[in-house]
């Protein structure tokens, strides 16, 4: 038989009491409520735990913070409530255009409209600038003269008595040297390789690159454009049967080939207009005008791809081939990089950019200041 002694309840009591205030404030974490038949087997011994009240002093919550704030965040969200909330984490991995952003384009397509690419076409909602045809005539009829180097060594001009599939070659190589190299050095370098019998894909192929060098020097990164001209010849004797590609996304997978490059052998080699061909004279000369801006701003373009699209929105399609060598002459011989004659220019007076950039005095030299200080000294 067991006997059991039991204190008084109020003394056993007040001793759980106290124990338990003290083990709650030091912790501060609240005990979990008890179950059922852990209640029944205490309430049997006459102190239940579960009755106990601990109070504990809580931190203070940020004033405007609502007790109900943890209860809203598990509600779910609303359609309004889902257009303006940030993404998930998982929303920012690129797992394809159909998985990732097609909820978000659902959700978008009420009250967006969705942008599309540009293609090679005037844009029906671009507006052409103010008095860009009385400008145009004007330079029209400051290039009728055509003494600029363009005119007579351009790159259309390169192989121009050769058959047309060598002369698309031509065309080709003609282009990849013109790059960060004047007309005059790109028409010498052609007119060695014709010399030589270097202007078609197999005899490229068959040089050696440190030949190649020597006849296209100097022009600009000849070293470069002598790998990239054995790379292209033998691309186009494997694919192409010794002819060049015949579209724009093929032209430009070849190396060193851009997108000014890419549009002029498809305007001169194929006669196929895809679009304008812009190089740093028409990029120039467009931002002066005040003829292209960037998308949805009046700010100036800052490539040339971004001036050929700006440009392809207005401009009519039967000028896309001539706008090329008529502003290239323009900058050449009248609108140049440094010191534009404006003075000079038929149609200073529509020009925003007039006299702005113009100046006749250059800044003096180190040995000219050194010259007047000593002159101030000795006086």
């Amino acid at each position: 038989m067991w006997v059991v002694w039991v204190t008084p309840s109020w003394f056993g009591f007040g001793r759980i009491k106290v124990s338990l205030i003290m083990s709650e404030t030091r912790r501060r974490f609240y005990r979990a409520p008890l179950s059922n038949n852990a209640e029944a087997s205490d309430s049997s011994h006459g102190a239940s735990v579960s009755k106990v009240r601990v109070f504990v002093r809580r931190n203070k919550r940020a004033k405007g913070m609502t007790v109900g704030l943890q209860e809203k965040d598990h509600l779910p969200l609303t359609q309004d409530q889902k257009k303006f909330c940030l993404p998930e984490i998982e929303d920012f991995a690129y797992s394809g255009a159909n998985e990732s952003t097609q909820c978000r384009k659902s959700e978008m397509s009420s009250d967006v409209t969705p942008v599309e690419n540009e293609v090679a076409c005037p844009t029906p909602g671009g507006e052409p600038p103010t008095h860009w045809e009385k400008m145009l005539e004007g330079i029209q009829k400051m290039r009728c003269s055509a003494d600029a180097p363009v005119d007579t060594m351009g790159c259309e001009k390169a192989g121009d008595t050769l058959p047309p599939k060598e002369r698309r070659f031509a065309v080709l190589v003609s282009s990849l040297l013109s790059s960060q190299t004047k007309d005059h050095v790109t028409h010498g370098a052609i007119q060695r390789l014709l010399q030589n019998d270097l202007l078609t894909a197999d005899a490229i192929n068959n040089a050696d690159e440190e030949t190649i060098k020597k006849l296209i020097y100097p022009v600009g990164f000849y070293t470069r454009k002598a790998t990239n001209l054995k790379k292209i010849a033998n691309i186009c004797l494997m694919k192409y049967d010794g002819d060049i590609p015949s579209s724009i996304e093929q032209l430009l997978s070849l190396p060193g080939i851009g997108p000014k490059m890419a549009h002029l052998v498809m305007n001169v080699g194929w006669d196929n207009v895809q679009g304008i061909c812009v190089d740093t004279h028409v990029h120039r000369i467009c931002n002066r005008l005040g003829w292209v801006s960037r998308l949805g701003t009046k700010q100036k373009t800052l490539t040339p791809e971004e001036t050929r699209e700006a440009l392809q929105r207005w401009l009519p399609k039967e000028e896309w081939v001539p706008i090329n060598p008529l502003l290239v002459g323009f900058g050449q011989t009248i609108c140049t990089p440094l010191r534009p004659r404006c003075g000079e220019c038929g149609i200073n007076e529509l020009c925003p950019s007039a006299f702005k950039e113009a100046s006749n005095s250059s800044p003096p030299s180190k040995s000219r200041k050194s010259g007047l200080n000593k002159k101030l000294q000795q006086n």
